[in-house]
């Protein structure tokens, strides 16, 4: 497929600069696969539409403030984007500014002043374009929570008053460049009123890296290839998944990152053998670790039996899955019409139910 195919227009004013309050009451396009039908509700319609027993699937991990500022030994300034943890120090990262080289060494800022903190970083590596390869010189994770900014995507123009709100409510694992946004719809408040219909959550794992930031480029999409980002799925989860499956009820992933979590495991079950003893029947198995799955039309869906998503940006990855899951006569007709009923586009826009 060219990936021109997943190209569309989208009115500049479409594209939601903040986030709605409260959460849930963003929109919310349903789309029916078997029936070719789109109905129309808001976010807080969600138990209506789920079923007891449906399993929903949220990605847990959490928005690290990713955005840093150093300065290299002539001065100049220098950006850094965390992508990827490889250890406590040591990060894959994204920098903006010119000859960032293997063996410099940089001055941290802090964001907030732009005052030297004590803190340096060194180039180890050179990736592909603005990818590198640093070494801190302290565990980032908690020097970044002290002077990093938390990075909004560049389509996003106005600042964020409440870091938070570009949170889920249940983000607990430190370690992303983006947020899940399909999450970004929940409140605890819904998450009880899920419950209470016996609609289940379990939570995995994604940090959320480069692919996030980078169009297809390829002419043709099978030539795209995802970078690997770490993602982990427990026994406990893997065991809820499977017994959902068995009783005929629904796995609804929430969000694009949790497909992907997901379908990695059901490709690693096919030959772990370990599952065997736990699981009643082998949907997914248990995973840690990285994974570069890339989902396109085409790809046979082993896990997932419902997605909710936000609507997504021309020529990515995360339009290519939405439209293998539901087909792309569907997903061309359900986007032509929410921009004819002026939904919100994005991180911060409205959400879609596809089932």
């Amino acid at each position: 497929m060219k990936t021109a195919e997943f190209d569309y227009d989208l009115p500049s004013e479409l594209i939601a600069q903040k986030p709605v309050s409260p959460r849930d009451t963003s929109r919310l396009m349903v789309v029916d696969r078997r029936e070719a039908e789109i109905a129309h509700h808001h976010f807080y319609d969600l138990p209506s539409l789920l079923e007891p027993g449906d399993l929903l699937i949220h990605n847990q991990t959490r928005v690290v403030r990713a955005r840093l500022f150093a300065l290299k030994p002539t001065g100049g300034k220098v950006e850094i984007l965390l992508l990827r943890q490889q250890d406590d120090r040591t990060w894959r990262v994204l920098v903006g500014g010119r000859r960032v080289r293997p063996g410099l060494t940089l001055t941290l800022l802090d964001g907030r002043d732009g005052n030297p903190v004590g803190a340096t970083a060194e180039v180890l590596e050179r990736g592909e374009r603005a990818v590198r390869i640093v070494q801190f010189d302290r565990p980032v994770l908690s020097l970044a929570q002290e002077i990093g900014i938390t990075p909004l995507p560049p389509y996003i123009h106005e600042a964020l008053e409440d870091d938070e709100r570009y949170q889920t409510v249940y983000a607990s694992k430190p370690g992303s460049a983006a947020a899940p946004t399909a999450g970004l719809h929940f409140t605890p408040e819904l998450l009880l009123k899920l419950r209470g219909k016996g609609v289940r959550s379990e939570f995995v794992t994604l940090h959320i890296g480069l692919d996030t930031f980078q169009p297809v480029r390829e002419e043709h999409l099978e030539d795209h290839e995802m970078h690997t980002e770490y993602c982990s799925l427990s026994p406990k989860v893997a065991k809820q998944v499977n017994q959902t499956k068995l009783e005929g009820k629904r796995v609804v992933a929430v969000g694009t990152t949790s497909v992907r979590v997901l379908e990695t495991a059901a490709l690693r079950a096919v030959d772990d053998d370990m599952c065997a003893d736990s699981c009643p029947w082998r949907a997914v198995a248990a995973f840690e670790g990285e994974t570069d799955l890339f989902i396109y039309p085409g790809y046979a869906f082993r896990a997932v039996d419902a997605l909710i998503t936000n609507f997504h940006l021309p020529r990515s990855s995360l339009l290519m899955l939405v439209t293998a899951f539901a087909g792309k006569g569907l997903i061309d007709r359900a986007y032509a019409e929410a921009i004819e009923k002026r939904y919100r586009f994005y991180s911060f826009g409205d959400a879609m139910l596809i089932i």
